[in-house]
């Protein structure tokens, strides 16, 4: 079915097509130069250290978990049977990995309005055996960071991120993803920039960008500096250095076409960025006092993903009917992220458990849906929807 109003439209141009002519006539398909530019001018955009480039948003979620296994830093360490806390909607790759490492998972209430942690069930969460706070940005909404740091005040608590929806938004003029000690990116296809597939992995810690370079391939020392903080200082001989495995690691490396297209597409990002707000305005401008209809609240300054329509409690409007209504007039439609994921049955291979009741994420996974926002101006889209 064709819509008039799409979740994704591609975000390239012509600079994209001749970029990817290029690799392609180089003959080097594989993880290179391009890359490595690409984590360059990423880190520069959002002002972060060092950058990881992956195969996908999944990926970076995984390696960043895995990272925190093998620190040395007692202050971020994990081990296995420590507990997470969660938002309980997400996308499944931000849990799956915190399964796959052993760790307790502690799913939390989402706000209705925000969508992100209900702050005040985070905070009565939390307990002496939490160790790390894996905050959601999602729709492009920033999570209030300053009152999660609050909560978390002097405990040893890891905070951090998944960023995938949210690249570009902003929280007190900080990139958001920038936050934790780790934050995740994606350049999937239907996200703020496109890569086709792909992901990125942001910190200002030396140790854990070294494990991650480390993770990222093999857990071979090939990608690792001389000196570094995973092996201590390599060999000269770089046969010796080409088969030298350190670490339980993965191969979730990108392309060198994924990487030049990302190079492209950072030029492009605060125009892509700027136009999605200005539709997000025009979006508050439409529904923001809608007696059936409740909008994302707004955190910082969000980079908008995409505009989720929630059904306010005790409407009589049922989401069967809002789908109807919205697909006639040309709107493609999803469930807001994946819902309550606690209420998926995969969970039953997790150790976890839910805390307090999740009444907010149960609401949004049977009354809300979320359409496409884009690069470009849409305003017929805002016309139709004030007559919702």
């Amino acid at each position: 079915m064709s819509y008039k109003f799409p979740l994704a439209t591609a975000t390239w141009g012509q600079e994209e097509i001749d970029v990817m002519q290029k690799v392609i006539a180089s003959g080097m398909f594989t993880m290179g130069a391009h890359v490595k530019e690409f984590e360059r001018v990423f880190s520069e955009y959002v002002g972060s250290k060092y950058c990881v480039m992956v195969n996908s948003g999944s990926s970076a979620n995984l390696l960043m978990v895995g990272a925190l296994f093998y620190s040395k830093n007692p202050d971020y360490k994990l081990q296995r049977g420590d507990e997470v806390i969660v938002p309980a909607v997400s996308w499944s790759t931000t849990y799956y990995p915190l399964y796959q490492y052993g760790l307790k998972i502690k799913f939390v209430d989402i706000d209705l309005d925000t969508l992100n942690f209900d702050l005040e069930q985070l905070e009565s969460a939390i307990t002496d055996k939490t160790r790390l706070i894996f905050a959601v940005n999602l729709l492009g909404n920033p999570n209030d960071y300053a009152e999660i740091n609050r909560i978390i005040g002097d405990r040893n608590i890891t905070l951090m991120e998944d960023n995938c929806e949210s690249m570009g938004a902003e929280f007190n003029g900080k990139q958001a993803g920038t936050f934790g000690v780790m934050g995740s990116y994606s350049s999937f296809f239907s996200h703020h920039i496109s890569t086709m597939e792909g992901g990125l992995i942001v910190t200002d810690d030396e140790e854990l960008y070294h494990i991650l370079l480390s993770l990222r391939a093999h857990g071979w020392t090939r990608n690792l500096p001389r000196e570094n903080h995973v092996c201590g200082t390599k060999s000269d001989d770089p046969f010796e250095e080409s088969f030298r495995f350190v670490l339980p690691g993965y191969n979730v490396r990108p392309l060198e076409l994924e990487g030049a297209l990302g190079v492209e597409q950072v030029k492009r990002l605060p125009a892509i960025i700027r136009e999605r707000q200005k539709n997000g305005k025009l979006l508050q401008s439409a529904l923001s006092n809608h007696p059936d209809i409740i909008i994302q609240k707004e955190i910082g300054t969000s980079s908008w993903f995409g505009f989720s329509l929630v059904i306010r409690p005790g409407s009589r409007l049922t989401r069967k009917e809002l789908l109807a209504k919205l697909n006639a007039l040309g709107f493609e439609c999803r469930p807001i992220v994946a819902g309550n994921f606690a209420k998926n049955e995969v969970v039953k291979y997790f150790d976890s458990e839910v805390h307090g009741d999740l009444k907010n994420a149960n609401h949004i996974d049977q009354y809300g849906l979320f359409i496409g926002n884009h690069h470009y101006p849409m305003p017929e889209a805002f016309e139709v929807l004030k007559d919702i």
